[in-house]
């Protein structure tokens, strides 16, 4: 398309005037904040003007070793220092950091490296052999050697790079259920509109504090550190979960957003009550509320004296499409009906791509700046994903005549029983409103009669709880070809889970075969 006769058609320093990079922004913000704390790792901590002059020296690193703009930068380590220090270099110089996933089998990390083609690849000491054994040497290894190649560097000012707000800033690994992971591209426009979403809805202050525990190489993690260091914030990492670690964190610092998931909030709950533990003022907490049982809904918020996060995005949405509600204090609901998050569009459509009427289920497709810029080297997965425009996310929601959004479940995971089609959520969410399940999942059960049936796994907090009790918790509130046809005990920590905490269905429904 041409631009009509007489169109003003702005030049491209204007272009440039209106745009900016994560990398530019955090140079902002340590210079506003100098003195103030960026990072905090048990006894090591960062300034923001550590934090910067030690990003710009591995900066330097990357662009000694021929690094370009758009080169991929891969990181494979434990949540330290040094991975947001090397996250923060590749975004100054237009690099891309590949955010590799240590907790992947050999072939997902081979297939991961060889996707990203990185030119420069960090890691930590016992990663080297994983990564040489997938066909790739690491060229530096954090700790010793690390901090030799920073000090080697000349401290000279980093040459200007033009980069753009479009510019890829990090890849982000989904984890499906088949196949091998994704690379999701997230760029700077992206990651800023995350920060800002996230701080415009929950009222995040300009000096808050974050508790990096869930792997920076997720965006549960890497989203949020982000987001607090263009604000001034402070970042406590933890290497993994350590409820005693994470209670000294709230007990010291005033924390606006605690990151609690399906599978360590018993857990935690246990540790607070042994220690009496007295947090500090706690803004909200939580992810993922539709996985977690509604009595531990209730306690959770009840003992932190915070409201739960009621949250559904994904690695390639950020916080939106249906992030803007809380759960109060002390609640138990039976429904958790979301909100629809400011700066976004979204259409729930059919298979055909039709907007659904209300009260009818129909997967969510969605718009806005906080969208990443699609599956890196997966042309496939691409005009699959983004029809009409839209990204489409895979998941079948239900909109409520007051504009509010039911989860239904994920469209490739379908039970597809007698000619009818039944979502697992459907069952699971009436099945956890009982405060004997401490967890369940529902799932697929070959049958030589209705071709599908669906299979309960549940862990309980009564022993006497019977299968029986289980059907009866459904029984009148969804139609009977719904009803579960079995119902499985399973102790709670042997719910395979994924890194977010999601229960691994595919690997439940193997071990009824």
């Amino acid at each position: 398309m041409t631009a009509k006769e007489g169109a003003y058609t702005p030049p491209p320093e204007v272009y440039q005037a209106g745009s900016t990079t994560y990398g530019r922004l955090f140079q902002e913000s340590a210079s506003l904040n100098s003195e103030r704390t960026a990072l905090i790792e048990g006894a090591r901590s960062r300034s923001y003007a550590e934090l910067n002059e030690r990003s710009d020296l591995m900066a330097r690193v990357l662009l000694d070793s021929g690094l370009d703009r758009g080169d991929r930068v891969a990181l494979l380590t434990r949540n330290c220092i040094e991975f947001v220090e090397v996250e923060l270099a590749a975004a100054k110089i237009g690099a891309i950091s590949v955010n590799l996933n240590w907790r992947q089998t050999p072939a997902e990390l081979a297939h991961c490296v060889c996707l990203t083609k990185p030119s420069f690849i960090v890691s930590g000491k016992e990663f080297v052999a994983p990564l040489r054994d997938a066909g790739w040497e690491t060229d530096l290894v954090i700790g010793r050697d690390y901090n030799a190649a920073l000090n080697a560097v000349d401290r000279a000012d980093l040459p200007f790079v033009d980069v753009e707000g479009e510019d890829g800033l990090c890849i982000l690994f989904t984890s499906g259920t088949t196949g091998m992971p994704k690379g999701a591209l997230i760029s700077h426009r992206a990651m800023i509109a995350r920060a800002l979403i996230f701080a415009t809805e929950t009222g995040a202050p300009k000096d808050d504090t974050f508790i990096a525990w869930s792997p920076l190489f997720h965006m549960g993690s890497n989203d949020f550190t982000l987001a607090t260091l263009l604000r001034g914030g402070q970042i406590v990492i933890i290497d993994g979960y350590d409820a005693d670690k994470m209670i000294d964190a709230i007990e010291e610092y005033a924390v606006h957003y605690v990151t609690v998931v399906p599978g360590m909030i018993e857990d935690f709950i246990k540790h607070f009550k042994t220690r009496d533990a007295k947090p500090k003022p706690i803004g909200l907490i939580g992810a993922m509320a539709d996985l977690v049982p509604r009595p531990l809904l209730k306690e959770i918020t009840t003992l932190l004296n915070a409201p739960y996060f009621n949250t559904f995005g994904s690695t390639e949405t950020g916080n939106p499409p249906a992030s803007a509600s809380l759960i109060p204090v002390g609640k138990a609901p039976e429904s958790l009906s979301k909100k629809q998050n400011d700066f976004c569009e979204i259409r729930l459509v059919d298979a055909d791509g039709n907007d659904v009427v209300d009260g009818e289920p129909g997967e969510l497709a969605i718009r806005g700046p906080s969208v990443f810029s699609g599956y890196w080297g997966n042309d496939a997965a691409n005009q699959e994903a983004f029809r009409g425009g839209w990204f489409h996310m895979g998941d079948v929601f239900r909109r409520n005549a007051d504009g509010s959004l039911d989860f239904v479940d994920r469209v490739k995971y379908m039970i597809k029983s007698g000619g009818e089609n039944i979502y697992p959520a459907e069952i699971e969410q009436h099945i956890m409103v009982d405060e004997r399940i401490l967890d369940v999942a529902v799932v697929r059960k070959s049958h030589e009669k209705w071709g599908e049936v669906p299979v309960v796994f549940a862990a309980r907090s009564d022993q006497a709880l019977t299968p029986e009790d289980v059907i009866g918790m459904c029984r009148g509130r969804i139609a009977n070809y719904k009803l579960p046809k079995e119902v499985h005990f399973i102790e709670m920590d042997d719910l395979p889970r994924s890194t977010s905490g999601k229960i691994q269905r595919h690997i439940l429904e193997e071990r009824l075969r």
